[in-house]
């Protein structure tokens, strides 16, 4: 099941409109510095990190130009910020110009990634990030 092209748009641009208003209200508080902000529903419930916990601060390090305090907390803040930052760019090009160009790439990422020989990697990553985000103690 896929989702419809304005739907996906939707959900990307809100999406990332949240994480803007989230990263300006972090960047202003200083949040990178304290970390008793318990905003993972997973690490409340549980007390252990989910593997994007640190995502934010990793995210947040990038913005001040710390690369490898960024890939400290999260590798996976990397991958965040590059969706920030082109998804409303390609979603506003797309509206304007009446094309599909994001949707049609969503679609052959998803399909692209359905394969066992690219899932079981990427699997095996998630799991080895979250099994450092542990060890860390995120």
């Amino acid at each position: 099941m896929t989702l419809a092209r304005n739907k996906l748009y939707s959900i990307l641009f809100i999406a990332c409109l949240a994480g803007y208003i989230w990263l300006y209200f972090s960047i202003t508080k200083n949040i990178t510095e304290n970390k008793s902000v318990d905003v993972c529903l997973i690490k409340h419930v549980t007390n252990i990190p989910c593997p994007s916990c640190g995502s934010t601060r990793s995210v947040i390090s990038l913005t001040k130009g710390d690369f490898i305090g960024a890939l400290n907390f999260n590798p996976i803040g990397y991958l965040v910020a590059i969706i920030m930052l082109i998804a409303p760019i390609w979603i506003i090009s797309d509206t304007i110009k009446r094309t599909k160009t994001l949707f049609n790439f969503y679609l052959k990422i998803e399909t692209y990634l359905k394969r066992p020989k690219i899932a079981i990697p990427l699997i095996l990553l998630v799991i080895i990030n979250w099994i450092w985000n542990i060890t860390k103690g995120l």
